[in-house]
């Protein structure tokens, strides 16, 4: 019997596995096709697709979401996720549930646009800055870039009212253009950023990064100027863009843990579903080693709370005696656990460290500061509250 003491709050499901429709440079998830190479074309069934949601939704306490990736999810058909609402109504016992798609944006039309609003879909999508840099790396399968497509989506979806924010790659290219991204963002009306450090092993030699990788020095100034942009557009004080780097690292400030898995001082907080029912630890470890069961013979409770998922999150804090002594490790945690295992040159020091030691030391006194004035904003609103005011909590503050 397994004892169950992480709750299921969340799964990532990949309804294509690998499959997408693009063929950008730096993307790690098209070569998982070799896992599944029973068939060329990868869909989730609908038998895999009812029963994943059946558990999710019975295993579940008061909240749960579902956060669909790729590949590209798209491709499944607006069908699919129509069909995935029924059964999320069909199996649940008067949950809040949230839905959370992450797509390149090419295959978006005004029908999706009005499903994703109709049931307040939080809409991810992968875009790496203005025209010049996004079509630097990401390409379609012609070699066509696809900016043009992407923004246009973009803007139909805003226009719909559908709530969007933006995950951009941090490659060797588009790192050294921080005012240019973070600003077309802005331009854009998209104020909820998220920025991925991109670090891949070189197929041809493994004894070194690929060649778009980011650096450490690299990813290191980027942070720092985009939170100098970040901060120079607060208004009244208070945030008006959300970058969620900035978000996550300012929980620990107030004496609360970081909710973004990179900055845990442990991983494995989700399991991964893959299109033919295979559970993972994490989307980075879609790999045999990290196979934790199959949807359909086992219970996703019991998966993410089995002892190779324990393992696999406890890994985490297998940090060198350099990261440990480190002023900021209550901070950052090391990382995401990947960059470590993708770097070749040192396979257990974390790759961003310097990138954190050089945010922290140029962050840290604003942080400080933004931190000891939402302690005081929290004091007196659980004052007001004793006399009938309201309280409204840190999620609040940085939006």
């Amino acid at each position: 019997m397994i004892k169950v003491n992480r709750p299921l709050t969340s799964v990532l499901v990949k309804p294509a596995g690998p499959d997408c429709n693009l063929n950008c440079t730096y993307c790690f998830y098209l070569k998982k096709a070799d896992l599944f190479s029973e068939s060329v074309r990868h869909r989730m069934s609908d038998e895999v697709q009812e029963e994943m949601i059946r558990q999710v939704m019975q295993q579940s306490g008061d909240s749960v979401s579902f956060a669909w990736q790729g590949g590209e999810p798209t491709i499944m058909g607006l069908g699919f996720y129509k069909r995935a609402i029924e059964l999320e109504k069909k199996y649940g016992h008067g949950q809040s549930v949230g839905n959370g798609l992450q797509t390149n944006g090419t295959l978006l039309t005004p029908e999706w646009a009005e499903f994703l609003k109709e049931y307040d879909w939080l809409v991810g999508v992968s875009l790496d800055g203005p025209e010049f840099i996004h079509n630097h790396y990401r390409r379609d399968k012609t070699g066509q870039g696809t900016h043009r497509k992407v923004e246009d989506n973009i803007r139909m979806l805003l226009e719909n009212q559908v709530a969007v924010n933006v995950l951009a790659t941090l490659n060797d290219y588009s790192v050294q253009f921080p005012d240019e991204i973070y600003n077309y963002f802005k331009s854009l009306g998209l104020t909820w950023m998220q920025f991925i450090p991109i670090v891949e092993t070189d197929p041809m030699d493994p004894s070194k990064a690929a060649s778009f990788s980011v650096s450490a020095q690299q990813y290191g100034e980027f942070l720092c100027r985009t939170f100098d942009l970040w901060l120079a557009d607060f208004q009244q004080g208070k945030p008006t863009t959300q970058i969620r780097h900035f978000d996550s690292v300012f929980y620990p400030y107030v004496g609360l843990p970081a909710p973004e898995c990179t900055m845990m001082k442990q991983c494995g907080v989700y399991v991964v579903v893959e299109h033919n029912g295979n559970v993972y630890s994490c989307d980075y470890f879609v790999e045999p080693k990290w196979k934790l069961g199959h949807i359909m013979e086992q219970r996703i409770i019991n998966m993410l709370n089995s002892k190779k998922q324990q393992v696999f999150g406890a890994a985490k804090a297998a940090l060198p005696g350099e990261c440990r002594r480190c002023p900021w490790l209550t901070k950052c945690y090391g990382g995401c656990t990947k960059d470590r295992i993708k770097d070749p040159n040192d396979n257990r020091k974390p790759r961003f460290c310097k990138s954190y030691q050089m945010f922290f030391a140029h962050a840290d006194p604003t942080l400080k500061m933004l931190a000891d004035q939402w302690k005081k904003e929290q004091h007196d609103k659980q004052e007001r509250e004793r006399t009938g005011g309201t309280y409204n909590a840190l999620n609040d503050f940085l939006k």
